[in-house]
């Protein structure tokens, strides 16, 4: 006989968080049965929806080419002075 035992071959499955509680729930008011089929079909048509792409971010002032043009002449007295 060996002085080991066997492990334990039970296995404990968890079960879901979800398992028995309502997804939506009735807060006020009493929807018929096509009302509440509407906002199910809402809801799964929302998260079945492929994601938005996500928004891209503006460049940086450093990035900007029109950092790289001139400012436009203004004329005046002394104007020819500050065109430089």
């Amino acid at each position: 006989m060996s002085k080991h035992r066997a492990p334990d071959t039970e296995e404990t499955v968890e079960p879901e968080a979800t398992a028995g509680r309502p997804v939506l729930r009735i807060v006020k008011g009493e929807p018929t049965a096509e009302e509440l089929a509407v906002v199910t079909a809402l809801f799964s048509a929302r998260g079945s929806a492929e994601p938005a792409e996500p928004a891209r971010t503006r460049a940086g002032g450093w990035a900007d080419p029109a950092r790289l043009t001139r400012p436009q002449l203004r004329p005046g007295a002394g104007a020819w002075r500050s065109a430089r």
